[in-house]
């Protein structure tokens, strides 16, 4: 993963891609996608620097809109990946999600799916927690890490909404209206 504020490539290398051809029709996402047409060219020039010195601060949203509004414009690039990889992991992780509201609804006519629910969070939990615990104490907030359960509902209810928004919704990005 990578963003304008973290990325850096020599000048020649984006000439040899041929820069943001091919990628300057989408709205959003031009630095994920330029990494993966670097990535795709130079399969084995991608590094990741895990650094506290190379730790680089953005401003946050100002607002709740402004703030959904980014990320209903970082998931409306999804589909857009040549990388399939990419592409089926990030549908793996919304059906997922998407499997929480669903069981919550057949739970009020069968109890088995209610067990069903609890079992797949009690899964997530476990498989989200060291991976969120390990990036939450490289930047010192571990003790975050408490209110990590009581979260998943609203972090499941996030992604559902805002996978959905970013394939079939609209969104406000520099003074204009872009609609999927």
């Amino acid at each position: 993963m990578c963003n304008g504020a973290n990325i850096s490539y020599a000048k020649k290398t984006f000439y040899d891609v041929n820069g943001f051809n091919g990628i300057d029709n989408i709205a959003s996402g031009d630095d994920m996608l330029l990494m993966h047409k670097i990535s795709k060219q130079f399969p084995d020039s991608i590094h990741y620097l895990k650094s506290e010195e190379a730790i680089v601060s953005t401003q946050p949203m100002k607002s709740w809109k402004t703030f959904f509004n980014q990320r209903i414009r970082w998931a409306s690039k999804a589909a857009s990946y040549d990388d399939r990889r990419i592409f089926w992991v990030l549908l793996l992780v919304y059906v997922i999600n998407l499997l929480f509201p669903v069981l919550l609804l057949a739970a009020w006519w069968n109890t088995w799916y209610l067990w069903l629910l609890l079992l797949l969070g009690m899964v997530k939990i476990f498989l989200e927690y060291p991976f969120v615990r390990s990036v939450a104490g490289f930047f010192g907030q571990q003790r975050l890490m408490v209110y990590f359960p009581a979260l998943q509902p609203f972090h499941i209810a996030y992604t559902v909404i805002i996978g959905w928004l970013g394939q079939f919704g609209s969104y406000r990005w520099k003074d204009r209206k872009i609609d999927k």
